[in-house]
């Protein structure tokens, strides 16, 4: 009888709201299921430590604006990190947002393209002027960053006519979005010696946010799931197009290792 009832009353909350059914539908349990029926990933993606991928990890985070929707530390020097040792030229960003994590990668990169909704649209969706002008702070005057004003799921990407060393996916986190996004990231970087890097895979480092790693492996092509990813101590996926030594993600385990911060302020 009580089950009954509560159907009855979750109808009666339903049908006067049926956007409320997405939130069933995308439910963070309903893609934990999915990911451990169709892929065995039970624990999430296997778990690369960070120190073990780069021995001596030593990164300086500038600029890091310790605000709301940001990336971590550890996510930004990530980024870097990589981008050294797998000597990239051309890289490729998806979500702008305040454009630290650009700004940092383009002090050790060539070339940087980073695109974002244009303005008008983000301004349709939020009515937030503060929240649009805070886009591009970092990056929209260094001369090596190209902006580009467009939804990634149009734009034309073959227009840029480069192959991209490296892609880092911080855009929309839907898993239709995260699907489409992957799907394009691997038509435009060449999968034997290109990486690509999916932010918000994780709701915390320990922590698996199931929508967007059901939308990184629906992306992915079958047969380079297998070389995907996560990185310690970050909120990040990585594909690396081989390999690598990892270990199954284990919440609350004792840490194994320690990291310095330097935190210095200055007005701007």
């Amino acid at each position: 009888m009580d089950k009954i009832k509560k159907l009855f009353q979750a109808l009666a909350l339903i049908l006067p709201r049926p956007w409320l059914l997405n939130e069933i539908i995308h439910h963070s349990s309903v893609y934990r299921k999915r990911a451990i029926k169709e892929y065995n990933l039970e624990n999430g993606l296997p778990s690369v430590d960070i120190m073990k991928l780069f021995p001596g990890f030593n990164e300086t985070v500038d600029p890091y604006a310790f605000l709301d929707g940001g990336s971590l530390p550890t996510d930004i020097a990530l980024l870097k990190a990589l981008a050294k040792k797998y000597s990239v030229e051309n890289y490729l960003e998806i979500g702008t947002w305040r454009g630290e994590s650009v700004a940092n990668v383009a002090s050790v990169v060539k070339n940087c393209y980073t695109v974002n909704l244009p303005d008008e649209t983000i301004m349709d969706l939020t009515d937030d002027a503060k929240y649009v002008q805070s886009h591009r702070f970092f990056s929209e005057k260094l001369s090596n960053v190209k902006h580009i004003a467009a939804n990634s799921h149009e734009f034309d990407f073959a227009s840029l006519n480069t192959v991209f060393d490296m892609v880092f996916i911080d855009g929309d986190h839907h898993y239709d979005a995260i699907k489409k996004d992957t799907e394009t990231a691997f038509k435009i970087i060449d999968p034997a010696r290109s990486i690509i890097v999916w932010h918000d895979c994780m709701s915390s480092p320990e922590k698996v946010r199931w929508e967007v790693l059901m939308g990184i492996m629906d992306g992915c092509p079958t047969e380079k799931q297998k070389y995907i990813y996560h990185v310690s101590n970050t909120l990040c996926a990585v594909y690396f197009g081989k390999k690598m030594a990892s270990d199954i993600l284990t919440p609350y385990r004792l840490p194994h290792k320690k990291f310095s911060i330097d935190i210095r302020g200055e007005n701007i």
